[in-house]
């Protein structure tokens, strides 16, 4: 029968991984897995939607419980080789209501329905015969199949896999569903397209959807990123005071709140990134998947995440530098070149007196004499490098997850990261983006589209490889 789109049933012997693949493939962690046999006991049909399009349809399916049995009933059953997918039918009437044989019909129906097979077995156990029946019952089934070999532990069985597989199943290949990255899946889904020569054209087409859709995906967590960046950098928190001054208590409660306020927006946005990557049900050691004993404003996450003294000192001479280089240009250099020099002068003292102060508190004013302590916007030039590198280690872990895991993910950090995204050039870059956004009156839609474009291009580095 025709279908509007590619459809395909995940069977196999149970616990051999079928309900991982189905999440993994499916961008979907609400599939239920567990390492008990028989947890998936009827068949669950999960769509791969983008854009409200159905790309392809998977179907997460109860393990062969009685093959054999069901071999043996099929093959009392003397028909032509054209007749043998009629005789599958005939058993699945017959036995729709008999509960020895629930999860071969189960499994058996979705595949008569014009589901093509996705068989799946463990290659780090030996292969054995009693796997026979099963891939024979599937081959009289007459629909378009491959095999997945998953490798569930150390060991490594899959060539003698591969010899057997191949005399039952069109195309065999190797996919670990936990490790599986975007190319992967992708060439997985160019594979699942030789199946049958009616879905090459949809396939095509659902690869080309699929393809726009993790750079959609991409798109999404860049502009994520720099809204938090920004939002961060030109926050501004006041507190009224009850009395006309201020004292040492108000201003630790002020800075409390400034501190409060960025870890929230940080939290916010990894919820967001989360959602975009399909992981809503992602387990979290703690509110947020934050990172373990290492708080936004912690010497640990200055230490991995942000520059080193000198390299904030030489980055803000640098955009000193430059500021000061347009005062020349200005002046058609009767300046004597000061301008740069001084610039470079400034910008680096800047950067090493503020090193580890966050933002400036003043005492304002309002109406009728009301007087409140304001803190911000951020004057810190290492915190948006800390914050930044935060956000794209955390996109990174997410975005690489599978979709089938589902032990809790704790972030183990290491200062390697930062050499993989952060050379001179972007480190320049955004520094100078970072300066605008600390002061509101120098951004416009056009810097912040210009840094979302930076951020993109970082986090293809990051994602993508």
């Amino acid at each position: 029968m025709s279908v509007s789109h590619p459809k395909f049933a995940v069977v196999g012997h149970p616990n051999k991984g079928k309900s991982s693949i189905v999440s993994s493939l499916a961008l979907d962690d609400s599939v239920e897995i567990s390492d008990t046999p028989g947890t998936t006991v009827r068949k669950c049909s999960f769509p791969l939607m983008v854009d409200g399009r159905i790309l392809y349809e998977l179907y997460d399916t109860p393990g062969f419980q009685r093959a054999r049995y069901v071999l043996e009933w099929l093959k009392q059953h003397h028909v032509s080789a054209d007749k043998k997918q009629e005789v599958v039918q005939v058993f699945i009437d017959e036995h729709r209501k008999d509960e020895r044989f629930r999860d071969e019909v189960e499994l058996l129906e979705p595949i008569m329905q014009g589901a093509g097979i996705i068989y799946v077995v463990d290659g780090s156990k030996p292969y054995g015969q009693e796997y026979e029946a099963e891939m024979e019952i599937l081959r009289r089934t007459g629909q378009p199949s491959m095999a997945l070999i998953n490798l569930i532990e150390k060991d490594d069985y899959v060539q003698e896999w591969k010899r057997a597989l191949e005399q039952y199943f069109k195309m065999v290949r190797v996919f670990n569903p936990m490790s599986a990255t975007f190319k992967k899946h992708l060439q997985l889904l160019e594979s699942m397209a030789q199946l049958k020569e009616e879905w090459i054209a949809p396939m095509k087409i659902s690869i080309r959807y699929f393809e726009r859709y993790h750079e959609q995906m991409l798109q999404q967590t860049a502009q994520t990123i720099t809204q938090l960046i920004f939002a961060s950098l030109s926050h501004v928190e006041q507190l009224e005071l009850k009395d006309k001054e201020a004292g040492s208590v108000e201003e630790k409660k002020l800075e409390e709140m400034y501190k409060k306020t960025l870890r929230g927006l940080e939290y916010e946005s990894q919820k967001n990134i989360e959602t975009i990557w399909h992981h809503g049900h992602l387990q979290k050691e703690e509110k947020g998947l934050m990172f373990e004993h290492m708080d936004l404003f912690s010497k640990q996450s200055a230490s991995i995440f942000g520059l080193t003294q000198k390299e904030l000192i030489v980055t803000a001479a640098t955009g000193g530098a430059i500021t000061g280089a347009g005062v020349d240009l200005l002046f058609a250099g009767h300046t004597l070149l000061l301008g740069g020099a001084i610039g470079a002068v400034i910008g680096g003292a800047s950067a090493y007196f503020g090193f580890e102060k966050l933002a400036k508190i003043d005492v304002l004013g309002q109406k009728l004499g009301q007087k409140y302590l304001q803190m911000g916007p951020m004057e810190n030039q290492n915190f948006p490098f800390i914050l930044l590198g935060r956000a794209l280690y955390h996109a990174q872990s997410v975005a690489s997850m599978s979709h089938a895991r589902r032990e809790r993910l704790k972030l183990e950090m290491n200062e390697a990261f930062k050499n993989q995204w952060l050379d001179e050039n972007a480190r320049k870059s955004l520094y100078r983006y970072h300066k605008k956004f600390q002061s509101k009156a120098q951004t416009d839609t056009k810097n912040l589209e210009a840094y979302e474009k930076l951020i993109l291009e970082i986090l293809r580095k990051c994602i993508d490889g």
